[in-house]
């Protein structure tokens, strides 16, 4: 059974999307109006319309209640508001009838007009039934085609239970090179996202570790202060690279589960939900000449995050942090964090 439809509205990002109820491309900048469907492994899609060509007859509409409707701007909202009012209106059903000019009974004379309504809305509604399934499944673009973004197509299909030969523990997927936790019980989409880089932010691991509980915290502080933004309507998210998972191909399932078994301790030990993306691609040299999407500094997690993780809730960036140690800094390893936190 294909879950309800929850509505979001935002400005479009690039102009590649298209209208459903038209077939247009939507330009960038502009206001967009969206039908996200939930998949029960809690995957996005969403079927974005220009606001006019959005049937609020087929889909009822509280302004209000639209995700991202506080941060658009007062024309915009009150387009919102007038679509709002004209679902409400719809057609009347008033028993004793209407006459209208000619004298003739008006739900008489309407019931044509009705009846043609009814049966074009019950079109409508089967068509965007159709969509729902299909789109679930149709890969998406993820990136906006920023020079910085690398193309990658998004499919729900495409996600494993296992990275190449090793077996990931429940809740734990994988889409190409990017390991990820599935969402839990407690973690909330937000258009405010706090987001962490893991090694040497939150946790201080050794390069050279060799035994999963061999960590701990930055600073004692930590939890306290990840629960204060939880509190605050944030969402937690880690981001992290672990370029070991994909090159010890003969050690990968060790590798695999110590990252992992790392993170979900610190989960236990600060009780709080918490998203989790893991890169594991190698990094760009001599040796390695394909670029990985999804390492840091590129911007893949993020962009997956953002538009397949969030529920199709648009980000507020001037409320959005990230936080890493690799700033560039003389005694810092690389700056690949300074720059993802520029995306």
């Amino acid at each position: 059974m294909v879950p309800s439809p929850s509505l979001v509205a935002e400005y479009a990002k690039s102009g590649r999307s298209s209208c459903k109820g038209c077939g247009k491309s939507i330009p960038s900048g502009s206001l967009r109006l969206g039908l996200s469907i939930k998949d029960p492994r809690g995957f996005n899609s969403t079927k974005w319309h220009h606001v006019g060509c959005f049937s609020s007859q087929s889909h009822p509409i509280v302004a209000k209640e639209i995700k991202g409707f506080s941060s658009l701007k007062g024309p915009d909202q009150d387009a919102l508001r007038t679509l709002e009012a004209g679902g409400k209106s719809g057609p009347s059903s008033a028993k004793g009838g209407v006459r209208d000019n000619d004298g003739v009974d008006g739900s008489e004379s309407d019931s044509e007009e009705l009846k043609e309504k009814s049966l074009k809305k019950r079109k409508f509604d089967s068509e965007q039934e159709e969509r729902k399934e299909k789109d679930i499944n149709e890969p998406k673009m993820i990136g906006d085609g920023n020079k910085n973004d690398l193309a990658v197509a998004f499919s729900v299909s495409d996600i494993k239970n296992t990275y190449k030969d090793a077996k990931l523990p429940p809740k734990w997927k994988a889409f190409q090179t990017v390991i990820f936790h599935e969402q839990e019980d407690g973690l909330h989409s937000s258009e405010k996202i706090a987001a962490f880089d893991f090694d040497g932010c939150l946790a201080n691991t050794t390069v050279y570790r060799v035994d999963p509980d061999d960590w701990s915290l930055m600073h004692p502080s930590i939890p306290e202060k990840l629960q204060s933004l939880y509190d605050s309507g944030y969402k937690l998210v880690i981001f992290t690279n672990e370029a070991n998972i994909e090159r010890w191909k003969n050690k990968r399932q060790v590798a695999v589960n110590f990252k992992i078994r790392m993170l979900e301790n610190f989960m236990k030990l600060v009780k709080l939900p918490i998203q989790v993306f893991i890169a594991c691609g190698l990094p760009l040299n001599k040796r390695n000449l394909t670029e990985d999407p999804f390492r840091k500094p590129k911007p893949g997690m993020w962009r997956l995050m953002e538009e397949n993780f969030n529920s199709g809730i648009a980000i507020d960036r001037n409320q959005s942090f990230y936080v890493g140690d690799a700033a560039g800094r003389p005694n810092d390893h690389s700056d690949a964090d300074i720059k993802f936190a520029q995306v």
